[in-house]
């Protein structure tokens, strides 16, 4: 049973999938570190210091706070503002990860170009041999068929 587990913990797509992990782990570092410090302050900044994340609906009436915090501990409230808030991060977000993938599929691209490895894919061997077939068809035909002065074939 020990030597399955270590088949399995040391095959390649374990491993590579726990380095994603960790990278993915420190990668979200930086990308709340864009968002919270860069992105949402020059957001405030052009909507006045519009702020969402403290708006909500009580659903109790024993909820008289005004800020999110306090008024759930108070009771049940429908926190609608920072679910506009969450949705503009996740945007946000998702637009910076559109552009590095994209950054990044376009450097591999130049790569690929440079090292010459844009090569057509190989066909299939049964593919390549109907091709050759095809082919040869056709020279025997052009070969056997000619054409007469009335415009009719004769065939040798």
């Amino acid at each position: 049973m020990l030597n399955e587990f270590k088949k399995f913990a040391l095959r390649g797509n374990v491993v590579d999938l726990a380095i994603g992990v960790i990278i993915g782990a420190a990668f979200s570092r930086i990308v709340d570190s864009i968002v919270g410090d860069i992105f949402t302050p020059i957001i405030g900044a052009i909507t006045g210091g519009l702020d969402f994340s403290n708006y909500f609906i009580p659903l109790a009436d024993t909820v008289t706070a005004q800020s999110l915090v306090e008024a759930k501990k108070q009771g049940a409230v429908l926190a609608w503002g920072n679910f506009i808030t969450v949705t503009i991060i996740f945007l946000i977000v998702a637009l910076i990860l559109f552009f590095v993938v994209r950054a990044m599929n376009r450097l591999r691209r130049t790569e690929d170009d440079k090292a010459g490895t844009a090569k057509a894919p190989e066909l299939p061997a049964d593919v390549q041999l109907l091709s050759e077939i095809r082919d040869i068809l056709k020279e025997q035909k052009a070969a056997c068929s000619i054409t007469g002065s009335d415009g009719s074939f004769r065939f040798f």
